[in-house]
């Protein structure tokens, strides 16, 4: 998987331009789809949860829905799924994945305060950047080019998501 993921990348800066503008707007309606799927069937962020969004600098809370699934969303369109799959970004090991204020999360994982914390502070990205577009614009160019988990957006929500939690403790 490793060899597959680094032939992507040089795939992928050969024509970068050309196949992320073709990626970009498929990865936008899929999310758009799959954020009305979580924020039909999800519930509502306890009252700590809330503080945590508000903590990590989610302006809308109450926006914001956490669906537990047995496994996170794979896309079905073949281009996504095969960019997911060589950039590692969702696979069926992932955990968590938000999209915009629907967040999915494992159900074995659903009581996991880190990992939501982390979710929560890539919806307060969303937000920040203006929606899906700018987020995932922005956000799946860094995990192609850098690479995932390594991309400073990712690095932020893994690096804020242990101070939190980590503050919490003592």
């Amino acid at each position: 998987m490793l060899l597959s993921y680094f032939s992507f990348r040089l795939r992928f800066s050969s024509y970068a331009q050309d196949q992320f503008e073709i990626l970009l707007p498929l990865a936008c309606e899929w999310a758009e789809v799959k954020e009305k799927v979580a924020l039909e069937n999800g519930v509502p962020l306890s009252s700590a949860q809330a503080e945590d969004a508000k903590r990590v600098g989610v302006i809308h809370p109450e926006r914001v829905k956490i669906f537990a699934v047995p496994q996170i969303p794979i896309p079905r369109h073949p281009i996504l799924r095969s960019a997911a799959e060589e950039t590692q970004l969702i696979t069926p090991a992932t955990d968590g994945l938000t999209l915009r204020y629907g967040i999915f999360i494992k159900s074995s994982f659903l009581n996991d305060r880190r990992l939501i914390v982390h979710e929560l502070i890539h919806t307060s990205q969303y937000e920040k950047l203006g929606g899906f577009l700018p987020f995932l614009r922005k956000y799946l160019m860094e995990c192609i080019t850098i690479g995932y988990p390594e991309a400073p957006m990712e690095q932020e929500a893994i690096r804020l998501s242990m101070v939190i939690c980590a503050d919490s403790k003592s």
